[in-house]
């Protein structure tokens, strides 16, 4: 096995991989390369299940119905 070493980690960064290498029970070590596994591995995606999970977007975004009144009036309110 390789071995890998960062440099100038930010602390923020290095605080969040910490928080998560304690929540999971992990060493710091394990966590990162757990992180890294998730990022770089493909993802290998069922088709069927993904249409139906757009079909399922689209059924709840047809409900949704956005007039050009209603936009006009939400730019209004967000500006000062």
């Amino acid at each position: 096995m390789a071995n890998l070493t960062l440099k100038q980690v930010p602390d923020a960064l290095y605080r969040r991989l910490k928080e998560r290498a304690v929540a999971h029970r992990r060493s710091i070590n394990n966590e990162a390369i757990l992180c890294l596994e998730q990022l770089l591995e493909p993802q290998l995606v069922d088709p069927r299940s993904r249409l139906e999970d757009i079909r399922a977007l689209r059924r709840e975004a047809s409900k949704v119905y956005l007039t050009d009144q209603a936009l006009r009036q939400a730019k209004d309110e967000g500006r000062p």
